[in-house]
């Protein structure tokens, strides 16, 4: 049986800074602003930023399948790890441009009295149009709820491309990655690393944070980090939360991300018209229904060779 990481985990942050939401997974509004509307009040926590101007953060917090850290070196070279690992996601990502899945996604924004007080739900199919492109299809949308932030376009394409995060061979040269120690999550033995931007580009979006790496199949297995930059401008207020996205084996190949929980306290300094203000936001996103889509393709897995099975578009065949 394939090891496989809980798909679902509820965590709580104690202090954090949260995303701007929004109105609709696929159609992005070309001029979605920040709208702050509200009476709600909660612990100040601004943005704040650590000596290389970069944003630093509170991280979401860890369960108990995390064991205790071991600092003494690894086996192998840290950068042999880098390596391997980075060669193994490039891999992943070629794998999961060819797999259909379901993205569940929820947006919440939470009172002083820890209830819901505003929603955004959507449930869409990850698929491919009859010309084998990637598409996606909203399966469920009920009417958005969010009353005190709106979503914004820096948000969907974090949820579409950021959470599910991807250290590729062809992208770790834009990150500092920092070997941390061992550590054994849910009986699995990970490498720990911490990564971060060496140079924030302007209108580039990055991870900083750590991730977790198995040992054996040399792929990212958890995250824990932030999307950064932050926008502070007033008026153009654009804030990411904290989060944390677990993977599991699909095909008892690739691990895939199946579920991150986001929360944290968003701080909008107010502006014309508006005032300033603290929400507590939590999100959540799942991803479920891994199928391989049939059209001809060669992935890589373990330096063989692995061609996809040739069918029409729209068939699929279920995870092994």
């Amino acid at each position: 049986m394939p090891r496989l990481f809980p798909s679902r985990r509820l965590f709580r942050s104690a202090r954090c800074r949260a995303s701007l939401a929004s109105s609709g997974i696929l159609a992005l509004a070309a001029s979605l602003l920040l709208s702050v509307l509200a009476l709600h009040t909660a612990a100040a926590t601004g943005t704040k930023k650590d000596k290389s101007g970069d944003e630093s953060y509170t991280p979401m917090p860890l369960d108990s399948g995390f064991g205790p850290m071991d600092l003494t070196p690894p086996p192998i070279p840290p950068e042999q790890i880098i390596r391997q690992f980075t060669e193994k996601e490039s891999e992943f990502r070629q794998a999961l441009n060819h797999y259909t899945y379901r993205r569940t996604v929820t947006v919440q924004t939470i009172d002083e009295d820890n209830k819901v007080d505003g929603q955004y739900y959507e449930v869409d199919d990850v698929t491919f149009d009859p010309d084998g492109k990637r598409a996606e299809r909203v399966v469920y949308a009920p009417q958005n709820s969010l009353v005190r932030i709106m979503m914004s376009p820096a948000d969907f394409q974090d949820i579409q491309q950021r959470l599910p995060f991807v250290l590729t061979a062809e992208d770790v040269g834009q990150y500092n990655v920092d070997y941390v120690g061992r550590e054994n999550v849910d009986d699995v033995l990970c490498y720990v690393f911490d990564v971060g931007p060496k140079v924030m580009v302007k209108g580039k979006r990055y991870l900083k944070g750590r991730i977790w790496v198995d040992s054996e199949d040399m792929q990212i297995v958890i995250t824990n980090a932030k999307n950064v930059p932050d926008d502070t401008r007033k008026g153009h207020e654009d804030l990411s939360p904290p989060f944390t996205t677990y993977r599991q084996q699909v095909d008892g190949k690739y691990w895939f991300p199946t579920y991150t929980k986001a929360e944290g306290i968003l701080h909008f300094s107010g502006g014309n018209g508006y005032l300033s203000q603290d929400v507590h936001i939590r999100q959540t996103v799942k991803y479920t229904d891994y199928k391989q889509f049939g059209s001809d393709f060669k992935i890589i897995y373990q330096g063989q060779t692995q061609p996809g099975e040739s069918k029409p578009p729209g068939q699929s065949r279920p995870p092994r």
